[in-house]
């Protein structure tokens, strides 16, 4: 048996003392009026959740990433909406910050994000960009004292309220498609780093998308309309923007991973005790085969689920140490971990309505609330389609 370690047993209680006795309570009323979990995420920062691996010199918990994945699905496994803004500050903001910044923006970016006094944002997405990450219409110009970048960004998570934004522009979109058509692009090439600051002029928050799921967390587009970026902002080198951004969303999937898990685990305890106690043909459910069977398959998808995030965050924490590692293994590790992870919250959550049968429907059961929240798991970071590809290309 997977035993972790002491020092990850204590992180974990310490998460799920703070999802159960803070989150949890107020789940449902968040879901139904989408307000922004304020007080929570200042808690959050407070106990040290909003930068967890990253080192403390930075303000950061100085944790693992396994000590960070099982302290999310903690968190998750109370409200979901809750946990991708942890999510999204920790893996997609800071860690970029942190091994692709200077040390310049690590103390004036990354600093305040890991300490929770910031909030930060991703974004790669745009209305023709998403699993083709280096396609990016957001054009980037270049200037004596800096950038000027002109674009829009769709679905990003913590739009709304972020105070930092990392993303991604293009130096010529145009000569990219005529050398893709040529078969001689390169990506790497083309698009740009950025961390931009909520204060720059022509950055601007668009539209706020009303949502199937995780309504507590806001999602919201971006525009930038002539926006200035000084030369300082640039993360990375010119031109490596879709090494950070392909780094950078292995992390993410990990992140996701832990999200899909506590859904799962939240809609398979609540299916076992519903079974455990619903009647029918004079015994309770849970004596009936068919019911069994689902709670049996939920079971084992979990745990594999569980053992496959768990292997992938050791591999990321392992590289972060120093040792060496084909690229694509840790990739390969981290895409099917989300792949797996986000099928098996689908999977979990529509047995454990089915199991509910009408009840489970209606929205005063939590489980009605995890199908909708689980169904996002399948998509952002990748789809389970890209996750896919990944696998398969690391192999061929």
């Amino acid at each position: 048996m997977f035993e972790l370690p002491e020092e990850t047993k204590e992180i974990q209680d310490a998460a799920r003392e703070l999802a159960q006795d803070l989150i949890a309570p107020g789940a449902a009323q968040r879901d139904l009026s989408h307000e922004y979990p304020t007080d929570i995420v200042k808690e959050m920062a407070e106990q040290g959740f909003l930068g967890m691996f990253i080192p403390e010199e930075y303000n950061g918990g100085g944790y693992k990433i396994l000590d960070y994945v099982v302290a999310l699905e903690e968190i998750c496994y109370a409200d979901a909406g809750v946990g991708v803004i942890m999510s999204v500050n920790n893996s997609l903001v800071c860690w970029p910050i942190f091994k692709f910044g200077n040390e310049e923006q690590k103390q004036k970016y990354l600093a305040p994000l890991a300490a929770g006094e910031k909030l930060g944002c991703y974004a790669l997405t745009e209305p023709e960009a998403g699993s083709d990450a280096a396609a990016q219409r957001t054009k980037m110009e270049k200037t004596e004292d800096g950038y000027i970048l002109n674009g829009r960004k769709m679905w990003i998570t913590n739009g709304p309220q972020a105070d930092i934004c990392v993303t991604y522009a293009n130096r010529d979109y145009n000569s990219m498609v005529d050398r893709k058509i040529n078969k001689y692009r390169s990506p790497t090439g083309y698009v740009s780093a950025f961390i931009l600051e909520r204060s720059f002029e022509g950055y601007s928050v668009g539209k706020i998308e009303e949502k199937m799921g995780i309504a507590c967390s806001g999602t919201s587009a971006l525009v930038f309309d002539n926006l200035k970026v000084p030369k300082q902002n640039l993360l990375g080198d010119e031109g490596d923007g879709f090494t950070v951004a392909m780094n950078t969303l292995d992390g993410g999937r990990i992140g996701i991973a832990a999200q899909a898990l506590g859904i799962a685990q939240r809609a398979f305890d609540l299916a076992q005790t519903y079974a455990k106690e619903r009647a029918a043909f004079g015994k309770p459910i849970s004596k009936l085969q068919a019911i069994q069977w689902m709670i049996a398959d939920m079971a084992t998808k979990i745990e594999a689920a569980r053992l496959l995030t768990w292997k992938a965050a050791t591999l990321k924490d392992r590289e972060m140490e120093g040792e060496e590692f084909d690229r694509s293994v840790v990739s390969r590790a981290c895409s099917m971990a989300k792949l797996y992870a986000s099928e098996c919250a689908n999977f979990c959550a529509d047995k454990a309505l089915q199991i509910h049968g009408g009840y489970g429907y209606s929205k005063e059961y939590e489980v009605e609330r995890l199908y909708r929240d689980a169904r996002i798991t399948t998509l952002y970071e990748g789809t389970s389609e890209i996750q896919r590809l990944v696998i398969a290309k690391s192999y061929l």
